[in-house]
C-alpha cells in the first residue's frame, strides 16, 4: 500500500478481516474498532452500543463518558468475536453468522493479560460504561468524515484489506469499492469500472443488452446503486450515501460510455423512492436527473415521456418506468420466462403473481392453448392486459386476466377440483421474507402456495417456482418443496434449476448477488 495515503482509515476486527478475505464486501459498525485520519487523530467505534446506551448512568452507578479519550478500542488483546449477550444488530445480519456457534464461543475459556479480568463480559461491561458515546458524532465526527468519505480499511495489525465508502447512518459502515491500494479515485477510475460493467452485459447478454441490468450495486463494485437499461433510458436506484454523493460523477461517466459505444440515451431516471434509503441517512425522490437543469420540469422537458417500450424472448411491452415496481420492470427472470415458454405449447397455463405478465405473455407467445394471468393489483393486471394487446390478437386472444389473492384462488381451485383444466402453474410470488427473523413464515408462504399448486395439477402436469428471496436459500427453498410435495402425496420430476439472468452476476463471498431461484418440475 502506498504510504501516506489521504484517506481516513477504519482498524477492523478480526472477525470483519475474514469476512473480506473471503470475498464480502461490507464491513459492519461492530466490526470497526477505530477510525484514524492521516493527521493522527482518531475515534474509537464503540459498535457494540448505539449512541447514549448508558444514559442515565451505568449499572454499578457510574457515568458514561462520551469521549474518545482514554479509549482502548484498539487494544489487541480484546476479544473480535460478538458473544450472544452484547452482539451488535449488525452482527445479527452478517452472513455465516450462525447463533449456536456464537453461543459456543461466547464459553470457550480464553487467555487474558495478568491482572485483568477472566471474565469477558465483565471487561467488556466496563469497557462499554466508559466508552459508550452520547451521540453519532462522537464515533464518527461529521466534520472530520462526512457521508460517502473514502476511507482505507485496515487489520489490527495495519495491513491493507480494501478501500470502500463510508455511511455515518447505516450498520454497513463500510462498503468496499476496490481492493487495490494503487488505485485512485478520480473521474477515469469510476469511468473504467462503469466501462468493465458494459463491457461485461454487452458479452453476456448479447443482443438483449438492450434491455438489461447494467450495474448491479456490489457485484459491480458500485455499492448501493442498481442501473438498469430499457432501450434508451437508465433507471437507477441509489441505496448508498456514498454513491448518493458520488452521482456527479459516476452518472456522466456512464452516459459516456454509452455515448462512445455509439448507444443514444435520452436520459437517467431516479426512482429513489425506496424505504431502505432512510437507513442511509437520505430522503425519498424520483425525476429525471440531469447535471445542468435548473428544475425538475428542465429536466423532464429534455428527457421527454416515462414510459418507453422493449422487446424480450420475442415479446413486446410497455415499461413504465416512473410509475412501476422498482425500476419499472424485472429484468432477471429474462431466460427463465424462455424456459418456461418451451415447456407451455398447447398447454393450459396459470401465471399467479403476474405483475405485468410477463410469464403469462411467454407463454402465450410460444403457443400456450390458453393462459390465465393473476396479480392482487388491477393496476398491474391493467398493464399486463395492455402489454398483450401491444403482442396483437394471436396471443391476446388465448389469455385471460383476473384480480385475485392466490392464497385465495388455489384453495378454491382445490376444492373444485379444477374446472378449467390447467396443466401447468407458474409461482413467482413476490418476496416472503426480506429479513432472517420472518424466515419461518415465508417458508410457510412458500409451502402453502406450492402444496395448493401440486394438488390442483393433474398427473404429468407442469409447475415453475420461483422465490426472489436472499434469504430464502437454495437448500431451504428445495426442502420446502420436497415437504410440500410429500403433504400433497406427488413426486417432482426436475426438469431443471435456474437461477437470475447473468447481466445479475451472482460474485462467490457475496451471497447477497445469489437471490433468484427458478425450479421447474413435472408432477408424477
Amino acid at each position: 500500500m502506498k504510504a501516506n495515503r489521504a484517506y481516513a482509515r477504519a482498524v477492523i476486527t478480526a472477525k470483519g478481516e475474514r469476512m473480506l478475505q473471503d470475498g464480502h464486501s461490507w464491513v459492519y459498525e461492530g466490526e470497526i474498532r477505530r477510525f484514524e485520519l492521516p493527521d493522527g487523530r482518531s475515534w474509537d467505534n464503540n459498535g457494540s452500543l448505539k449512541p447514549g446506551a448508558w444514559d442515565g448512568g451505568a449499572p454499578d452507578g457510574s457515568t458514561s463518558a462520551g469521549s474518545a479519550d482514554g479509549m482502548a478500542a484498539g487494544d489487541p488483546s480484546e476479544d473480535d468475536g460478538p458473544i450472544t449477550d452484547t452482539m451488535p444488530a449488525a452482527d445479527a445480519d452478517r452472513p455465516n453468522a450462525e447463533p449456536d456457534d456464537v453461543a459456543r464461543a461466547a464459553d470457550r475459556p480464553r487467555n487474558t493479560r495478568a491482572g485483568r479480568p477472566r471474565d469477558f463480559r465483565e471487561r467488556r461491561r466496563r469497557k462499554e460504561m466508559l466508552n459508550a458515546p452520547s451521540s453519532e458524532d462522537e464515533i464518527i465526527p461529521l466534520d472530520a468524515l462526512p457521508d460517502g468519505s473514502i476511507v482505507d480499511v485496515v487489520s489490527m495489525k495495519g495491513a491493507y484489506v480494501g478501500t470502500g465508502l463510508l455511511s455515518r447512518h447505516s450498520r454497513i459502515r463500510v462498503r468496499l469499492v476496490t481492493r487495490n491500494a494503487n488505485d485512485d479515485f478520480g473521474p477515469g477510475f469510476w469511468r473504467r469500472k462503469a466501462q468493465w460493467a458494459w463491457d461485461y452485459r454487452k458479452t453476456v447478454m448479447g443482443n438483449d443488452a438492450t434491455a438489461c441490468r447494467v450495474i448491479f450495486a456490489e457485484a459491480d463494485e458500485f455499492p448501493g446503486l442498481v442501473v438498469d437499461r430499457f432501450n434508451d433510458v437508465l433507471v437507477t436506484q441509489t441505496l448508498s450515501a456514498g454513491m448518493e454523493r458520488l452521482k456527479p460523477v459516476v452518472f456522466p461517466a456512464l452516459l459516456d460510455v454509452f455515448k462512445d459505444d455509439g448507444v443514444a440515451i435520452r436520459g437517467i431516471y431516479e426512482r429513489n423512492d425506496v424505504s431502505t434509503r432512510a437507513l442511509e441517512g437520505l430522503e425519498q425522490t424520483t425525476g429525471w436527473w440531469h447535471a445542468d437543469a435548473t428544475d425538475a420540469g428542465d429536466a423532464a422537458s429534455k428527457n421527454g415521456p416515462t414510459v418507453t417500450d422493449i422487446t424480450e424472448n420475442g415479446v413486446k411491452y410497455h415499461v413504465d418506468f416512473a410509475n412501476g415496481q422498482k425500476t419499472g420492470f424485472f429484468l432477471d427472470q429474462k431466460y427463465n420466462r424462455l424456459a418456461v415458454a418451451r415447456l407451455a405449447r398447447g398447454r393450459r397455463v396459470l401465471d399467479c403473481c403476474t405483475h405485468t405478465g410477463s410469464f403469462a405473455l411467454n407463454a402465450a407467445h410460444a403457443g400456450a392453448e390458453f393462459v390465465r394471468a393473476v396479480d392482487v393489483s388491477e393496476t398491474a393486471i391493467d398493464m399486463a392486459r395492455e402489454n398483450a394487446r401491444l403482442n396483437g390478437p394471436d396471443v391476446a386472444g388465448r389469455m385471460d386476466f383476473t384480480v385475485a389473492n392466490i392464497f385465495d384462488l388455489l384453495p378454491e381451485l382445490e376444492r373444485t377440483h379444477n374446472p378449467e383444466r390447467f396443466d401447468f402453474i407458474i409461482l413467482d410470488p413476490p418476496a416472503f421474507t426480506k429479513s432472517r427473523k420472518t424466515i419461518g413464515s415465508a417458508a410457510r408462504g412458500y409451502r402453502e402456495i406450492n402444496y395448493r399448486a401440486m394438488r390442483i395439477l393433474p398427473r404429468g402436469g407442469y409447475l415453475a417456482t420461483c422465490s426472489c428471496s436472499h434469504f430464502m436459500d437454495h437448500d431451504r427453498f428445495k426442502a420446502m418443496l420436497f415437504e410440500a410435495a410429500k403433504d400433497a402425496g406427488v413426486r417432482l420430476r426436475q426438469i431443471e434449476e435456474r437461477q437470475q439472468a447473468p447481466d445479475h452476476p451472482i460474485v462467490w463471498g457475496i451471497p447477497e448477488t445469489d437471490y433468484l431461484k427458478c425450479l421447474l418440475f413435472q408432477v408424477v
